[in-house]
This record gives structure tokens, C-alpha cells and sequence, in this order.
């Protein structure tokens, strides 16, 4: 996954909402049922302020015809891009070298 550096990420919600619900006609009331969560939970990942959980990437992933790596890897990278400091350290001498042997 890109991870955006000249605009706000897309949250995982947000594709939920926009990729899936919408288009399928699906509620989110509906889609909590179906999983059998609360819907206070599905509202919060759809508004930003709540992420996927491993259990709930699951959940979706049976639900929605996905896999669970599927949302994992967005929450991931959603979360990698929103919380990158705005300058990183500096690294020790070294480190690139031990890098690669370990890759």
C-alpha cells in the first residue's frame, strides 16, 4: 500500500463506507447485525475514529468476500501514515549494513 504524502489518508472506514456499503445498498445497522457486533463499533470504524481490529477483519472478511489481510494491511498502512513523525532520527552507524543482513 502507497502511503499518501500530499493528502490525508483514506481510513479503512471511509473504503468500508464508500467501496462496500454504498455500493452493495447495505446499512451499517446491517452489516453490524451480520457480524454481530454493535453498531456504535461499525459507526466509529466508518467515521475514522475507531480501526479494524484483527477480530473484526475477520468479521468483514467473511461478510464482504474479502480476506482478512485485506483490511489488516489498510489499517496498517493507514496507521503507519498518520502517525509518521514529522522528522526521523538520525541512523547509527551500522545499522543499514545490519539491515540488509537480516532481510
Amino acid at each position: 500500500m502507497l502511503i499518501p504524502t500530499h493528502r490525508r489518508p483514506t481510513s479503512p472506514g471511509e473504503i468500508l463506507l464508500e467501496q462496500f456499503l454504498k455500493p452493495l445498498g447495505i446499512s451499517q445497522t446491517a452489516l453490524a447485525e451480520r457480524l454481530g457486533i454493535p453498531i456504535q463499533r461499525v459507526n466509529l470504524i466508518v467515521n475514522g475514529k475507531r480501526g479494524i481490529t484483527s477480530e473484526t477483519a475477520w468479521l468483514l472478511a467473511g461478510a464482504l468476500s474479502t480476506t482478512p489481510e485485506f483490511w489488516m494491511n489498510m489499517q496498517t498502512g493507514y496507521d503507519l501514515a498518520v502517525s509518521k513523525p514529522k522528522k526521523l532520527p538520525a541512523p547509527f552507524p551500522g545499522a543499514k549494513a545490519a539491515a540488509r543482513q537480516t532481510a
